[in-house]
């Protein structure tokens, strides 16, 4: 069985996908293992955030990371990885 994400933790694989140019909403949907409901739920907070932006690209919907987007996607990754090796490293 496997445990449910956090929301910090979506909101973060969303940041990556996006930032690994998955720019569509079904695409990030998919790539994300998110349903329909959900990813736009996320896509509207880290809209609100200004952590990403909306482009029109011949009427339909694409998403791109802003600054502000990279700088707490970056943020956290490191953290991700200093208490993740922190953690080996001390034996926790």
């Amino acid at each position: 069985m496997t445990r449910r994400r956090s929301k910090i933790e979506l909101y973060l694989e969303v940041l990556r996908a996006i930032s690994k140019g998955v720019s569509k909403p079904t695409n990030i949907m998919y790539k994300c293992n998110l349903s329909w409901e959900n990813s736009r739920e996320i896509l509207n907070f880290l809209l609100r955030q200004n952590l990403i932006s909306v482009v029109d690209e011949n009427g339909r919907k694409s998403y791109r990371l802003t600054e502000r987007g990279r700088e707490v996607l970056e943020y956290f990754s490191k953290a991700q990885i200093l208490l993740t090796a922190g953690g080996r490293k001390r034996g926790i």
